[in-house]
């Protein structure tokens, strides 16, 4: 599912799609997945500016995004002159040939209608029919009712993809592939403690994070070779 959804928001930066939603109930890997994205993108072609807690006023907005992408924003200015710096900046770096790559992380926490109206007209700028801009967007799955209120950026949107909680089957081969990860060759978890910590976690991979970081330091304390559902009992 994450593979599914990093190749998605990748192809949509990639190919110039405009805007992309990547949405996602809490603790499912949202953040882990931006940084996959921005690991993935060539600083020498993608000019990059990530924006983590978008809780500001309109007027706010293009202030805080040119700060993001490096621009010193010291200098005052109405909304018109910041879009034109905006704008300056977005044919600067196109001439280069370098794409300009805006992603947002908690977008939900977007209220003001304005700040849609904004991404929208970056959205539109052009450059020989080309977008200067590509937006991601990512948010807990109220973010999709927010926009669905706008749809003239809605429209905007190629790509949109939920990540959702982890069946069972996920979470036994979630916890197998960290183990691997961590150079764990064995089977540590027995049938029973799968089944208890999906249980417990309701498939949240940050929860399953915990829980496991848990059970291992018990376990460890305990000094014994299988962690069951008894020891996942116990941590939470």
């Amino acid at each position: 599912m994450h593979s599914e959804a990093l190749s998605r928001v990748l192809y949509a930066i990639t190919n110039d799609k405009g805007c992309a939603l990547l949405s996602g109930e809490y603790g499912c890997g949202k953040t882990a997945l931006v940084r996959k994205v921005i690991e993935a993108l060539d600083p020498e072609v993608y000019e990059l500016a990530l924006v983590n807690y978008p809780i500001f006023s309109a007027d706010e907005f293009l202030r805080e995004v040119l700060f993001q992408y490096g621009v010193d924003t010291s200098s005052s200015g109405s909304k018109l002159e910041m879009f034109h710096r905006f704008s300056t900046f977005g044919y600067e770096n196109v001439k280069k040939n370098k794409q300009n790559v805006l992603i947002i992380d908690e977008a939900q926490l977007i209220e003001d209608a304005e700040i849609y109206e904004q991404m929208r007209l970056i959205l539109n700028v052009q450059l020989e029919e080309k977008g200067l801009f590509s937006i991601l967007l990512v948010g807990q799955p109220e973010v999709r009712e927010r926009i669905l209120a706008y749809p003239q950026l809605d429209q905007q949107i190629s790509i949109r993809y939920h990540l959702h909680y982890f069946s069972h089957d996920d979470v036994v081969a979630y916890i197998r592939h960290r183990l691997r990860i961590g150079g764990m060759t064995r089977e540590i978890f027995n049938q029973e403690a799968y089944v208890a910590i999906t249980r417990a976690s309701h498939g949240v991979p940050r929860r399953i994070n915990s829980i496991c970081d848990l059970c291992l330091l018990d376990a460890a304390a305990s000094r014994v070779q299988i962690i069951d559902d008894v020891i996942v009992q116990k941590v939470q």
